[in-house]
C-alpha cells in the first residue's frame, strides 16, 4: 500500500514532468513569433515581463532577500536560469544546426551531476552514469531519427555547451538558495534579474519594430500569453518545486524527456516523418530514466530523508 509520503514523493516527479511537457512545445510558439518579427532576446524579456507582472499579486511583501549575499545568489539565478542561458542557446541556433543545439544541451543533467558531485561531495555510481548513457543514446536517436549526419560548427556548440553549463549553475544554485527562502519568492526574483539582464539586448537591432501593431496581432498576443503565463510563470514555478524537493540531479534527468516532447509535436503538427530509429531512441531515454529513479529508490531504502522547506 502506498503511504501519503510516497504519493506527494511521486507528485513532484509528475510536477517535473509535466513541466517537460510544456517546455517540449514552445519551440513551436517561439517560432511563429519568429516569423512576426520579433527577435529571441524580445521574446524572451516579454515572457519575463508578463511572468513578473502576473507573480506580484500572490508573492508582494517582501521586497529584497535578507542579505546582500543572498541577493547576489538570487541575481546569479536570474543570469544563468534566464538571460545567459536563452541568450546563449537561442544564439547558438543561429550558428549550428537545431540537432547539435539540442543534444547538447542534454548534456545539462550530466554537467549538473558533476557540479553537485563538487560542491555538495554527492556520490556518482557507475549505474547511474549507465542510466544517463544510455538516456543520452536514446536522445541522440530521436533528435537524428534517421539523419546521421552531424555538421560541426566550433562556434555554435560552444554556445550551446554554455547554455548547458549555466542551467547547470542554475540547478545547483536553487538548491543551496531554496533552502532559506519560498520558491515564489526565489521564481520572481528569476524573472525580475532575468528581464533586468535582458534589457541590453532585447532593444538593439538597427531596424524599427511596432510592437504596439505587432503584439497586438491575436496569434502573437496568444503565443506571448502561452509563453509568459504558462511556460514561464507556471513551468518556473513548477520546476523550482520539484528541484527544491527532489534535487537538482533527479530532476534534471528528465531533462531527456523534451526530444521526445518535440518529436511528438513534429510529427503531429508538422507531419514530419517518424522513423524506427526515433522510436527506439525514445524507449532509450525512458529506460535510462527508469533505471536512473530505480536505483536512486533502491539506495534510499532504509532512509527517512528530511525535505528541507522555508
Amino acid at each position: 500500500m502506498t503511504s501519503t509520503s510516497e504519493r506527494v514523493h511521486w507528485a513532484y516527479h509528475l510536477l517535473a514532468i509535466a513541466t517537460i511537457l510544456v517546455w517540449g512545445t514552445t519551440f513551436s510558439s517561439t517560432k511563429v513569433l519568429l516569423n512576426r518579427g520579433l527577435s529571441p532576446s524580445e521574446i524572451m524579456l516579454f515572457r519575463f515581463i508578463i511572468a513578473y507582472v502576473c507573480v506580484w499579486p500572490f508573492c508582494y511583501k517582501r521586497l529584497f532577500a535578507s542579505s546582500l549575499t543572498d541577493e547576489l545568489w538570487m541575481l546569479s539565478l536570474g543570469v544563468t536560469g534566464g538571460s545567459l542561458y536563452f541568450l546563449s542557446e537561442n544564439t547558438a541556433l543561429s550558428y549550428s544546426t537545431s540537432a547539435n543545439v539540442a543534444l547538447i544541451i542534454c548534456v545539462t543533467p550530466l554537467l549538473t551531476t558533476l557540479l553537485s558531485f563538487i560542491i555538495y561531495k554527492e556520490k556518482i555510481t557507475n549505474h547511474f552514469l549507465l542510466a544517463s548513457f544510455i538516456a543520452l543514446l536514446g536522445v541522440s536517436l530521436v533528435l537524428l531519427n534517421g539523419n546521421f549526419a552531424l555538421k560541426i560548427n566550433p562556434l555554435g556548440d560552444v554556445l550551446a555547451i554554455c547554455a548547458a553549463l549555466s542551467w547547470a549553475v542554475y540547478s545547483v544554485v536553487l538548491r543551496f538558495i531554496s533552502k532559506r527562502y519560498s520558491t515564489l519568492f526565489i521564481t520572481r526574483k528569476v524573472f525580475f534579474y532575468g528581464m533586468l539582464t535582458m534589457l541590453p539586448f532585447a532593444f538593439g537591432r538597427n531596424e524599427t519594430v511596432d510592437y504596439l501593431r505587432t503584439l497586438t496581432e491575436p496569434i502573437v498576443l496568444l503565443n506571448i500569453l502561452f509563453l509568459g503565463l504558462l511556460a514561464s510563470l507556471g513551468c518556473f514555478f513548477s520546476w523550482n518545486l520539484a528541484l527544491k524537493k527532489l534535487g537538482p540531479v533527479r530532476v534534471s534527468n528528465y531533462m531527456y524527456l523534451q526530444p521526445i516532447v518535440s518529436l511528438a509535436c513534429s510529427v503531429a503538427i508538422l507531419h514530419e516523418r517518424l522513423t524506427v530509429v526515433a522510436v527506439i531512441g525514445c524507449l532509450f531515454i525512458l529506460l535510462g530514466l527508469w533505471l536512473a529513479e530505480k536505483r536512486q529508490k533502491t539506495s534510499e531504502n532504509g532512509k527517512n530523508p528530511k525535505i528541507v522547506d522555508s
